[in-house]
């Protein structure tokens, strides 16, 4: 099972994006879903897989902010 994180989108080049999870930047492929910068997204296996609002995103690194420890 994998469990993936929101990231926040910094920058958008040739179809790839730099995505920030809590200051680890990743490049990934964005061709998958509509993804703009400022978005918050899920990336799986170097793609974004899906882009969240900035409430949900929110709420699930609340989440697993607990989960730490």
């Amino acid at each position: 099972m994998c469990v993936a994180i929101p990231g926040l989108v910094k920058k958008m080049k040739d179809g790839k994006v730099t995505v920030d999870f809590n200051g680890n930047e990743v490049e990934a492929y964005a061709g998958l879903v509509n993804v703009k910068e400022g978005d918050y997204a899920l990336v799986h296996a170097g793609c974004v897989i899906q882009t969240l609002k900035k409430d949900e995103a929110e709420e699930i690194l609340e989440l697993m902010g607990g989960l730490e420890g």
